[in-house]
């Protein structure tokens, strides 16, 4: 199982949270270190709210576009 760390973005779904992961990546020609942001939908049963820092979890489908769940929330 896949866990990352990210930060919420947005929370207007009902036990739905937005969470953008920041990786960096190596430009093949350039050899500049480049930020990549990916946006996750995740299953919040915490109460979360914009601009926590949280740790998700992959987990099986919970709906169309929900495959990973909120396990806890960091300081």
């Amino acid at each position: 199982m896949k866990i990352l760390q990210g930060r919420v973005v947005s929370c207007k779904m009902q036990k739905t949270a937005v969470v953008a992961v920041k990786s960096w990546w190596k430009h093949p020609i350039y050899k500049k270190r480049m930020e990549r942001t990916k946006k996750y939908k995740a299953h919040d049963e915490i109460g979360v709210k914009v601009g926590d820092r949280v740790k998700i979890q992959e987990t099986r489908p919970i709906s169309k576009e929900k495959r990973w769940r909120i396990i806890r929330k960091l300081t």
